[in-house]
């Protein structure tokens, strides 16, 4: 006997479940009952029960569902690095996908891999390796982006556009589908368009603390129905503790937790409901080398990197325990090849690492030269994003001639090493070399001087400000105009995730620059500026570190430069920490705006005359 349990819509939809689940949790669960026989593709209008078989009566099983995702794409750096910034950063996906299915096949599992449209259209071989060695590929959208992000129709575009992806980098059916960071109360509707485009289960619910507690059913696997349309739910199981639910053995809580909690958990579900046990992590979790992100919060960075390097033998505890396997698999889904002719295996237009159609063709008319000085010292966790990051730069500054101009600053770390490593013999690419740190300042000037070209940009070597700002900044640097500097304190500017301490003394410091200078500027200490070289390789600083950078501007303010702003972000750092020592700096500035003041009360401004 099965009842019908009614949504808060009021609508011709709700849960298909054993009546008697809905009287107690703690009672034995039954498997909704579905009959009939498979059939070849859900897209080709069949009933998607009719895909559906009942599963075996199972007292020692786990259900497998791994994120196929990437360190940079987990959802506690969100914030901090967005999907335009994904293509940046070195790719670890690969080696922690491979650690997995080898970790699986030592323990002949089988599992459900969620995976983004994303990943299938930048490394479709990989997915296609997975499906390969026989584990099912499963839909968890295009990219990161979360329910509450999307309206009902941007939502199944998203869904048809990652299903696209996959089943052209599979070759077969994607039945099974799950949302970045779980569904609430609120998102049910997002299981009607799942069902109203052929989805035969979805994952997407984790009931945690007191979510769902007056549903409790919806911590089992029940049937969603939506009109004619129906949908299986899977839901991540969670132990319950003080009226709490609890992820002990699932997702991050396999790290978290003690281990024998886990083990309990899972024990204790699989006795009193006579259920699979249905768990998650991702591949990145494989991968305890992988680079650390300076940017998260502290309690993030808690979250994602603790015991990483305990979580292969922690999954292994379980694998021997278990009967192991995929959601499709349990759900007797006979996962089908696409039939030739499918509109999926269409090959689309060929793209970069960054999505955009890859440039084949050679550039024949003529390009504006221009000189980039990027300083480093002790940089050795960011040039492999930064190596990413200009690769990007290249192709979409179509209209200048960019030449790279790396200046290692006495790195301790191998830095100029790993930059000659990179770079060596690669046409517009240039490193130098201080035997000594003599600052970023000095770093900029020693790269201005090896320029060949008049217009020379300098960046950060952390891209703490988008590169791809010169290609709006770089016009504005006029035949009268010295130096063109970005400024995230200007009123279209913005700043992400700094730090307040660091705003409040940078944004300090340009003030009392602004006031002493009395020039119209918000911004006097970024490294991210366009010089005219003409201009400033004369200028002799007596600053090296940090203070020669608002010292350079200063000193053109002075002689009567004319200095464009441009409008920018600043980012918080990605990797590695600042090398800036606070309380020398600030002792610098004061020092530096005490000179300059004097300098113009004795001097004033100067008036240049600029040749025609």
């Amino acid at each position: 006997m099965v009842q019908k349990i009614g949504t808060e819509h009021g609508r011709d939809e709700g849960i298909i479940l054993p009546a008697a689940s809905v009287e107690s949790e703690g009672m034995r669960m039954e498997h909704v009952e579905f009959g009939g026989v498979h059939s070849s593709s859900p897209h080709q209008g069949q009933s998607q029960r009719s895909r559906l078989h009942r599963p075996a009566s199972v007292n020692n099983r786990m259900l497998i569902t791994v994120g196929l995702e990437d360190y940079f794409h987990a959802g506690v750096f969100s914030r901090a690095i967005p999907e335009g910034h994904w293509h940046r950063f070195e790719k670890r996906i690969e080696e922690s996908t491979m650690t997995t299915l080898d970790l699986f096949d030592r323990y002949n599992v089988r599992a459900t891999f969620f995976v983004m449209g994303w990943v299938a259209e930048q490394i479709p071989e990989l997915v296609r390796e997975v499906a390969e060695r026989g584990h099912e590929i499963a839909n968890q959208g295009f990219s990161h982006r979360t329910i509450s992000e999307m309206s009902r129709e941007e939502f199944r575009e998203d869904l048809l556009r990652s299903r696209e992806a996959l089943e052209r980098a599979t070759g077969m059916e994607i039945v099974g589908h799950r949302v970045p960071h779980f569904l609430t109360h609120r998102s049910f509707w997002a299981l009607d368009v799942l069902a109203e485009e052929g989805v035969l289960y979805d994952s997407s619910l984790r009931p945690m603390l007191r979510q769902f507690a007056g549903h409790p059913f919806r911590r089992f696997l029940h049937e969603h129905h939506y009109g004619d349309h129906s949908i299986m739910e899977v839901p991540i199981s969670t132990t319950q503790r003080g009226g709490l639910y609890l992820p002990l053995a699932v997702g991050n809580g396999l790290r978290q937790f003690p281990q024998a909690m886990g083990h309990k958990a899972v024990k204790d579900w699989v006795q009193q409901y006579q259920k699979p046990f249905v768990t998650y992590f991702h591949v990145w979790e494989l991968d305890p080398s992988q680079p650390r992100i300076s940017a998260a919060p502290f309690l993030s960075k808690v979250r994602h990197y603790r015991n990483l390097e305990k979580m292969e033998s922690i999954l292994a505890s379980y694998f021997e325990e278990y009967e192991c396997m995929g959601i499709a698999e349990h759900l007797g889904i006979d996962v089908q090849p696409l039939p030739l002719g499918h509109p999926s295996l269409e090959e689309p237009a060929h793209l970069s690492s960054d999505g955009l159609p890859a440039v084949t063709e050679l550039f024949t008319s003529p390009r504006t030269p221009v000189s980039v000085v990027i300083p480093c010292y002790n940089e050795s966790e960011s040039l492999a994003y930064l190596k990413n990051t200009l690769q990007v730069v290249r192709r979409k500054l179509e209209a200048y001639d960019l030449h790279f101009i790396f200046v290692d600053d006495g790195s301790k770390d191998g830095t100029g090493d790993m930059l000659e490593d990179m770079f060596e013999g690669v046409p517009g690419h240039e490193v130098v070399r201080h035997e000594v740190n003599k600052g970023v300042a000095a770093a900029i000037m020693t790269g201005i001087h090896a320029a060949e070209h008049e217009i020379v940009c300098s960046m950060d070597c952390d891209c703490t400000y988008d590169p791809l700002e010169f290609k709006a900044m770089i016009p504005k640097l006029g035949p009268q105009v010295a130096m063109v500097t970005a400024s995230p304190y200007h009123p279209d500017g913005d700043v992400v995730n700094v730090p307040e301490w660091r705003l409040f003394l940078s944004r300090g410091a340009s003030f009392l620059y602004k006031l002493v200078l009395q020039e119209d500027l918000s911004t006097y200490t970024s490294c991210f500026r366009v010089y005219r070289r003409s201009k400033v390789v004369e200028v002799d600083l007596e600053e090296g570190h940090f203070l020669g950078v608002a010292e350079l501007l200063c000193k053109l303010a002075l002689s009567g430069e004319n200095i464009e702003e441009h409008p920018a972000t600043l980012e918080s750092r990605i990797f590695g920490q600042s090398k800036m020592k606070t309380f020398n700096t600030i002792k610098g500035h004061l020092g530096l705006l005490s000179k300059f003041a004097l300098q113009r009360m004795q001097h004033g401004k100067v008036t240049p005359t600029w040749d025609e």
